[in-house]
């Protein structure tokens, strides 16, 4: 890096980056980018992965770090049910970090950018202590779904897994994983599990090093349900978080929530002597979406785990009401 210039830099990421898109008039190289009006209304939102608090290094290549860090922001597009039109970079990269692996970040990011049709049409660069992307990104949606609207006798759905990527640390931190080298599909280490123990645990790493925003089913969700979160801090953290939006009480069901995890979870789970219960509730990083609605609107493709009542805040049920403590926060 050291040998790289400011401009040198902007140029090889601008190699990266494609900003040729209908919604872009102005892209990546000037002052700022410039995007064509939009027929709906705005919606915008900006997330920020720094080392040593969203991620590690050593469980993750550079490629995924990019990757991860967009997904996660277009994640809460998914969860309003909005559209991606494009989106901006800022990274803070340390002294040290060579060219090659700029280029592997970036990688990452333009991967995620492609799959979500959401091209990255500027940004900024700065030196700093520790590697940090943050992302903004730009969409639009005409009917935006927000976390206020549950109402009391409506189902709360769940969209996607929960547990896996939070299954995937775990087993990463335990030794059971390791980072696969470029290219190279995730693999376990350490004593021999049973076959189906070894792909379990391989999907988990996977979900958590490579999650996947939910877009085409938060859209899906629109004209069904009443409110929506995606779930990046844990179940308990987000179910709270939508009860305190929509002033009613989230009631989580245990065994139906039992019922919804995927079989790798479990799988990976008792691999790992831990409890797919505790992973689905506290885990985190899955992007799953947490929505409410009548019963008579709920898609095929989403599953009923709970329901909303009058109340505040948000519960597991059977046997009686255990109250969700409210997950991971940057700042407790």
């Amino acid at each position: 890096m050291a040998a790289l210039s400011e401009r040198q830099l902007v140029s090889l990421l601008g190699q990266r980056f494609q900003t040729r898109s209908p919604g872009v008039r102005v892209g990546i190289g000037d002052d700022a980018a410039v995007l064509e009006p939009q027929p709906e209304p705005w919606v915008c939102s900006v997330d920020a992965s720094v080392e040593g608090v969203h991620f590690d290094l050593a469980f993750l290549t550079l490629e995924d770090v990019g990757y991860r860090a967009f997904q996660a922001a277009i994640s809460d597009l998914a969860a309003m049910g909005a559209t991606p039109v494009a989106a901006l970079s800022a990274l803070i990269l340390p002294r040290g970090l060579s060219s090659t692996a700029i280029s592997a970040l970036a990688s990452g990011q333009a991967v995620a950018s492609s799959e979500t049709a959401c091209p990255v049409v500027g940004g900024n660069i700065s030196r700093g202590k520790e590697l940090s992307v943050t992302t903004t990104v730009l969409g639009c949606g005409a009917t935006p779904l927000c976390r206020g609207g549950a109402q009391p006798g409506e189902q709360l759905w769940l969209v996607g897994s929960l547990g896996l990527a939070a299954a995937g640390l775990a087993a990463l931190r335990l030794g059971r994983a390791r980072v696969p080298a470029r290219s190279e599909e995730p693999c376990v280490d350490g004593p021999e599990p049973p076959s189906t123990s070894i792909a379990a645990l391989e999907r988990c790493v996977a979900a958590w090093r490579r999650p996947r925003a939910l877009l085409s089913e938060g859209r899906g969700l629109v004209g069904r349900a009443s409110a929506v979160i995606d779930v990046s801090d844990g179940l308990a953290a987000d179910a709270w978080q939508l009860a305190r939006a929509s002033r009613a009480r989230i009631v989580v069901d245990r065994e139906r929530l039992r019922a919804a995890l995927d079989a790798s979870l479990i799988a990976a789970s008792r691999s790992l002597r831990r409890s797919p219960l505790h992973f689905a509730v506290y885990g985190g990083e899955d992007y799953a979406l947490l929505a409410t609605g009548p019963s008579s609107a709920r898609p095929a493709w989403a599953r009923a785990i709970g329901y909303v009542t009058r109340g505040t805040g948000a519960f597991l049920s059977g046997p009686g009401l255990v109250p969700l403590r409210r997950g991971y926060d940057h700042f407790t």
